[in-house]
């Protein structure tokens, strides 16, 4: 599907996304684009690194085995 793009409808893209977010807001939104890729690379390598030792990602993620009991009121 992407193999027939022509440099002319690369061209008509790139004018499109500037008309859009406008010349000013593009560095920001590339930066941005580049911070998430750092990260989302970051997470995968400590994701593999904790697949194969067996150790959970994050405590964020490990959920407790039981549920907590609720608090019962006292007996008089």
């Amino acid at each position: 599907m992407l193999g027939n793009l022509t440099g002319w409808h690369l061209l008509i893209i790139v004018a499109i996304v500037l008309l859009l977010f406008g010349a000013t807001r593009l560095p920001a939104l590339a930066r941005s684009i580049g911070q998430s890729t750092k990260i989302f690379r970051e997470e995968m390598k400590t994701g593999s690194e904790a697949s194969t030792t067996g150790a959970p990602v994050s405590a964020a993620t490990a959920e407790p085995a039981t549920p907590a009991a609720p608090d019962l009121p006292a007996k008089p």
